[in-house]
């Protein structure tokens, strides 16, 4: 009898990777609920923590040190994970609309997607002002601002930052002291250095007593920033006759701002840190907002005019007890958040949650002190303030990387898998039908259109069919990324073949559930892997569903190819290069993440290559002279090339140092992890003539990392390979890289020499 996991019941979906939400999905994962199922929606898989925020851009933290990965949250939760943007809700049928992908029901839902900048209404604002939030697309500007000034430290840099909060406060002390330690490396004067902060009230942190806006007022004005109180920016304006640059950036020095007072200030960057505001999205939906559109909340952190929805952090409001958009209320109500959404899913009653009305903030410096404040009391600025923040802050982010092992979720037996029900399967695609582009071919005679037992294809005269299979468990827990993954992965044989798809079949097995969370997750693993054959016209013409233990999918793909123009890997000839499209990798990362162990970023990467179509790359390969190709998969590049030197009969020289891997596969090959696919596929490096050096090259365990949705290994004439490189890059193959030549056949020896 086979043991299968609780069926799912509800769906519980999360909204944003907020701290509320990172403190629920960590409890949920010591805490599961049998039979419910969670969703993270999220528009990037790590998360910026607040408190730690200032002292990154100060330079006191790492990237990873002020970032909770939410990717490896996610699967400590066993929730599933969906990279995108929300942007509607349908809350009489419980959906969620995103920008990329469909549709996404649920039973309960939750919100915590922060805020952003309010006031970028100002004229010129939106267009040239970097705001503070979305975080990740602050940092990406300041990141690039970081890497102007170091290599061009002597180029006069003016910065404006409008918003005299704590955050605009915390950020123009942090960024001058990041600056300031370029330029002292440099041996530049920090005079170079010009730092305006506008604040449209007559002191800073007007929320903070007294005391700390005085001494804090005292503090910029020491470190030479120009406090310019009581200014309220009305307009943003680029120089007359000065572009910006290529992309739409803002050019240093091309740029001024105008307040009510008349002032006008240039600077070559502009940051927005002003009040939040929350996206026109959540009212239009339906939900009770306050006058700034934030979702009004009782007690209980549920929503007051839909009982099906919470929210939590900066997005929230609560009618009860309004407090300030603040990092520390949002980590407070993690708690109470995880327990009201448990006590809903389990039919209790709510418990209510009451902030407190004061709390402890402590302000960095960017000096290595910090300034404390609660209420009417504030101390500092110190170095024992600091140490005490930055104890609190590492302690918090420690929750979310040093996980304890997951509780195992209850089991239930079942008889075999059986197969999902028609009215199931016709409801799914009728749902698809209704959203994908729909195209006919003459060729295909019997398919989902007619259904019937079995389809039924014509092969034009002239043109010979290609056939390929592949199936495989889920890599990944979002069913529709997997589904445009498996399509790609499995269409790739037919490129390789040099063939044009006509048609696919899938093959399905969805984890044990009730009926209407099985048609849910079918709707979105097939809706991925139709999206992706729409792309080459290639329809699904019928396929076999069941049910089992865990997700699975896979496509019988055919394809038409001229007879005389088929790309064989027999066609290697002495003379030529070997061109590799994609970096390798995906077999350690994947491995690595199913331990908890890949960083977020890793993955994102790894499944950015996977979801490139292999299509162009072989028109391109062709138009090059390509004469022998493959696709890299399940047998690692060494497998498979040597597939293509035994077909050939001739010898390889490969250089290693060549070989692309993705974004952390080098570290986790290091770390000693492997596919477990790894130990079989080393039983090709008999092949290698020069093991004993060979092996200690840090590339060397990348030859044999089994691939899914890998790129083509492609031989072509040696006079095209720059041009031909140049394509692929054209085409978005950016890692495509020469890793070898061929060589004539070596009497007596080993046909793979490395280098």
């Amino acid at each position: 009898m086979q043991q299968v996991s609780q069926p799912i019941i509800k769906d519980l979906v999360l909204i944003g990777g907020g701290h509320s939400h990172a403190i629920v999905l960590r409890m949920f994962g010591m805490k599961p609920l049998p039979g419910v199922r969670l969703t993270l929606i999220t528009e990037a898989s790590d998360t910026a923590y607040s408190g730690m925020l200032p002292g990154h851009v100060a330079g006191f933290y790492s990237h990873d040190e002020c970032h909770i990965d939410l990717r490896i949250l996610a699967q400590f939760a066993q929730a599933q994970l969906y990279l995108d943007q929300v942007i509607g809700l349908d809350l009489e049928n419980n959906q969620v609309f995103c920008a990329n992908r469909p549709p996404v029901a649920f039973d309960l839902l939750s919100i915590d997607i922060g805020s952003t900048p309010a006031t970028l209404s100002v004229p010129g604002a939106a267009e040239y002002a970097i705001a503070a939030k979305p975080v990740r697309q602050f940092l990406t500007h300041w990141n690039q601002l970081v890497e102007t000034v170091a290599q061009s430290p002597q180029s006069p840099l003016s910065l404006g930052i409008v918003g005299g909060g704590a955050g605009g406060v915390e950020l123009a002390l942090s960024m001058q002291r990041h600056l300031h330690q370029i330029l002292k490396a440099a041996q530049q004067p920090i005079q170079n250095l010009e730092i305006h902060l506008f604040q449209r009230e007559a002191q800073v942190l007007p929320t903070y007593n007294l005391w700390v806006r005085q001494r804090l007022a005292e503090i910029l004005m020491h470190r030479g920033i120009q406090l310019h109180l009581e200014e309220t920016v009305c307009e943003v304006k680029k120089k007359a006759g000065e572009a910006g640059g290529a992309g739409g950036e803002k050019r240093a020095g091309d740029l001024f701002f105008v307040c009510e007072s008349g002032l006008k200030v240039e600077c070559d960057r502009l940051f927005w840190v002003t009040q939040a505001s929350a996206p026109g999205w959540l009212k239009a939906a339906g939900l009770a907002t306050d006058a700034n559109g934030f979702i009004q909340v009782q007690d209980t952190l549920q929503s007051v005019s839909h009982p099906q929805v919470f929210a939590a952090g900066d997005i929230a409001t609560m009618v009860n007890a309004p407090r300030p958009k603040a990092g520390v209320f949002a980590v407070r109500q993690g708690k109470p958040l995880f327990k009201n959404l448990r006590r809903t899913l389990l039919g209790k009653p709510l418990v209510r949650y009451k902030p407190q009305k004061q709390y402890l903030s402590l302000i960095g410096t960017a000096d290595g002190a910090a300034i404390a404040s609660r209420g009417p009391v504030g101390l500092g600025p110190s170095p024992l303030l600091w140490r005490w923040k930055d104890w609190i802050d590492r302690r918090f982010m420690k929750r979310f990387s040093d996980l304890p092992a997951m509780t195992s979720s209850s089991m239930r037996c079942a008889g075999c898998g059986s197969k999902v029900s028609s009215t199931t399967l016709e409801q799914v695609l009728s749902r698809i039908r209704q959203e994908q582009p729909s195209f006919n071919r003459e060729d295909i005679l019997i398919g989902l259109d007619a259904p019937d037992d079995a389809a039924v294809v014509q092969v034009p005269t002239g043109q010979v069919m290609v056939h390929t299979i592949d199936y495989f468990r889920a890599l990944i827990n979002d069913p529709f990324v997997f589904g445009q993954i498996s399509a790609h992965h499995c269409l790739s044989d037919i490129f390789a073949m040099g063939a044009m798809p006509q048609s696919a079949l899938a093959i399905a097995t969805i984890p044990y559930t009730l009926e209407a969370k099985v048609e849910e997750t079918l709707y979105q693993l097939l809706s991925g892997a139709i999206e992706v054959l729409a792309q080459s016209q290639a329809p699904l013409v019928g396929g076999h569903t069941t049910e089992g233990a865990e997700l699975g999918f896979g496509l019988s793909c055919n394809g038409l190819a001229d007879p005389n123009k088929l790309l064989r890997k027999g066609g290697m000839q002495p003379g030529q290069v070997l061109i590799l499209t994609k970096a390798l990798g995906t077999g350690t990362l994947f491995a690595a993440d199913m331990q908890r162990l890949a960083k977020g970023r890793w993955i994102d990467s790894a499944i950015e290559s996977m979801l490139k179509s292999n299509q162009a790359a072989v028109h391109c390969l062709r138009h090059h002279g390509i004469t022998a190709c493959t696709d890299i998969t399940g047998f690692g590049l060494l497998g498979h090339l040597m597939e293509m030197v035994r077909a050939s009969k001739v010898a390889i020289e490969l250089e290693l140092e060549a070989i692309p891997a993705l974004e952390g596969a080098r570290q986790t090959l290091a770390m000693g992890i492997f596919s477990s696919l790894q130990l079989e596929n080393l039983r090709v490096s008999r092949y290698i003539g020069n093991l004993d050096q060979a092996h200690l090259n840090p590339n060397y365990s990348l030859l044999f990392d089994p691939q899914t949705s890998g790129g083509l290994l492609a031989a072509i004439p040696t006079d095209r390979a720059v041009a031909c490189l140049t394509s692929l890059k054209n085409l978005g193959y950016s890692q495509s890289c020469v890793i070898g030549h061929v060589m004539p056949q070596l009497e007596n020896k080993k046909p793979i020499i490395l280098h």
